[in-house]
């Protein structure tokens, strides 16, 4: 779930049993003080870790790597695109959370940092399903004279997400505007019937973003696992293993930072739709434990990075080499000063010796 979760649920857990329109909301002090300000920090802290992490990604795949780029890295590198324009939107979240989810950068941002958190969060799920289809599809075919043309067809399946991913934002773009509710400025999606329409977004972006890639991943890796122990991998087996892990690794983080999100955002959509009553459980869970799995759902996009950078040999190789250059620079800098401070010192000797 996105962000803008936090502004709905501020409306959900302050609500009468039964939802009817925005006019009938009774907005009062929600949550904790001291749990917004740590929110607030902990994006400003994903923010600046996502920002360094998937530049060093970008780095290592698009300027250090060798010429070929894998199928898996360039899904890699397009996760890592989804995963920067997502933190570029944290400082607005975490300005709009420290204020209590007032917004105060106007309509036209709402729609912008909105519409880019949504369609980041349905391109980062579509990757992360593309690389776990490629994973088995790349150990199950074991093609490795048709790379040129998978290569251009991979390029055309990353458009095709990066286009699936504008389309399911599109209500987003659409609905989304500042909504004075209360006194209060909020930026959320208002649908013109009400609740009803907005339980419907929801519901199709749990199934569209969760349940289907989540099941199609599963049965990839279900399929690879089989696939593995079938076949006597005698050929570079260890760094398929290797490979195989770290998106499997990959996949996992993200199910567990999104799935308590998802969870409560179905809980929300039952209320809406008047399955479950709301009752104080509802309003407890919406007040103190929903922007913790929000947050938790946004540290995935700096978990991707580090996970890449620690699993994988050759980003780990990268990063090593990078740390040496470094390294050798910063001694060569040294030897410098010291033989210019050596010199400094033989010149002043000479002169005081010539003033004698």
């Amino acid at each position: 779930m996105p962000v803008e979760e936090y502004a709905l649920g501020k409306i959900d857990c302050k609500s009468s049993l039964r939802f009817k329109s925005l006019e009938d909301i009774d907005v009062t002090a929600d949550g904790s003080p001291v749990l917004r300000c740590l929110i607030s920090i902990t994006y400003s802290v994903v923010c600046v870790v996502g920002l360094i992490g998937n530049l060093l990604v970008f780095f290592f795949i698009r300027v250090r790597q060798e010429r070929r780029t894998s199928k898996i890295n360039f899904f890699i590198l397009n996760l890592a695109v989804t995963d920067f324009q997502f933190v570029l939107t944290l400082p607005f979240w975490a300005v709009d959370t420290a204020l209590d989810f007032s917004w105060p950068f106007g309509d036209a941002m709402c729609k912008i940092i909105l519409s880019v958190t949504v369609m980041n969060m349905y391109a980062s799920v579509f990757f992360l399903t593309a690389m776990s289809i490629t994973r088995y599809w790349s150990v199950a075919s074991a093609l490795k004279d048709r790379s040129r043309k998978t290569s251009c067809s991979i390029r055309w399946v990353s458009v095709v997400l990066w286009s699936l991913a504008t389309v399911a934002t599109a209500p987003t773009s659409i609905f989304s505007t500042v909504t004075n509710v209360a006194g209060e400025k909020l930026c959320l999606l208002r649908f013109p019937d009400g609740q009803y329409w907005l339980a419907v977004y929801h519901l199709q972006k749990i199934l569209i973003a969760f349940i289907l890639p989540m099941a199609i991943v599963s049965i990839s890796y279900l399929l690879l696992l089989r696939l593995i122990r079938q076949r006597s991998m005698k050929n570079n087996s260890k760094r398929r293993t290797q490979v195989t892990k770290s998106v499997t690794i990959v996949v996992l983080s993200f199910f567990l930072c999104w799935m308590p999100n998802h969870a409560i955002t179905f809980w929300g959509v039952l209320v809406k739709f008047n399955a479950v009553y709301w009752d104080k459980s509802y309003y407890i869970v919406h007040t103190y434990v929903f922007p913790v799995t929000v947050c938790l759902a946004h540290a995935n996009s700096c978990l991707n990075p580090l996970i890449y950078c620690l699993m994988r040999k050759e980003f780990r190789k990268k990063l090593k080499d990078l740390e040496h250059i470094k390294t050798t620079r910063s001694l060569l800098d040294l030897n410098l000063k010291a033989k210019l401070c050596f010199q400094e010192k033989g010149i002043l000797h000479k002169s005081e010796a010539r003033a004698t």
